[in-house]
């Protein structure tokens, strides 16, 4: 399958200077404070934490909210699909990456799985740069082969990302009636979410090929892609140093 790990004629120098950039900037990000975060805002986790019985309608306008403004899951889909082209491709790794955080979403909530919510956040946002790592080229610097299988990597980081939406919603009081049904809604809408996002990008992304530079601003983009990554990864971790891992 094609697409995924793309080397554009990047040198190992060239690579090495990106990335202590991005750590750079990663580290000054981090003190600077911790934008980007989605959190369920004060007014819908008073609505939620109202709620007795099912509210599927509710639940599933939150769910797409949150997927929708939710920087880290939408850089993640953006660097999963930057250097496909393929429909079938497309499908292939959506699906993947619905599937794995499905399954933690759901699996997560109703067996009260407790884990901090920062250091998943900071393993999304790790799943943002390594997808951008992967995207410039990255594996020229270790060996192209020892790199796991992208839809293996993608899958994975999924369950990554569904965690850290059950953790949004563990953070909440939810009623025991109607939480399966309200679940259920709350992941269908983060799927139609998802699914308004992708389709934004797949018309950007198509206009963008067409143009004769995208070969020359692919790299700096995916280069971006991969300083936020790490900026994300970095604020988590020192807000998991500073004031705990909750």
């Amino acid at each position: 399958m094609t697409g995924a790990r793309v080397n554009h004629g990047a040198t190992p120098p060239m690579l090495l200077a990106a990335l202590a950039a991005t750590l750079a900037a990663a580290t000054l990000a981090s003190l600077i404070g911790e934008a980007a975060a989605h959190d369920v805002s004060a007014s819908n986790a008073t609505f939620v934490e109202g709620v007795a019985g099912p509210a599927p309608i509710a639940f599933a306008y939150l769910g797409a909210k949150h997927m929708v403004t939710g920087l880290d899951h939408v850089l993640f889909l953006l660097g999963v699909i930057f250097y496909l082209r393929r429909m079938e491709d497309v499908l292939v790794f959506v699906s993947l990456f619905t599937l794995g955080h499905s399954l933690t979403l759901i699996a997560g909530v109703l067996a009260g799985v407790d884990v901090s919510p920062r250091l998943v956040d900071a393993v999304i946002g790790f799943s943002v740069a390594y997808k951008a790592f992967e995207n410039i080229g990255g594996g020229g610097l270790i060996a192209p082969a020892r790199l796991p299988d992208p839809r293996i990597v993608v899958f994975a980081f999924g369950l990554a990302h569904g965690l850290g939406l059950a953790t949004k919603l563990q953070a909440l009081t939810l009623s025991e009636d109607g939480l399966v049904v309200n679940l259920l809604s709350f992941n269908l809408g983060v799927e139609i979410g998802q699914a308004l996002v992708l389709a934004a990008m797949l018309i950007a992304l198509g206009a963008w090929r067409a143009r004769s530079d995208f070969g020359a601003r692919a790299y700096a983009a995916n280069a971006a892609l991969l300083t936020a990554g790490f900026t994300l990864a970095a604020m988590h971790l020192v807000g998991a140093a500073v004031e705990g891992p909750a």
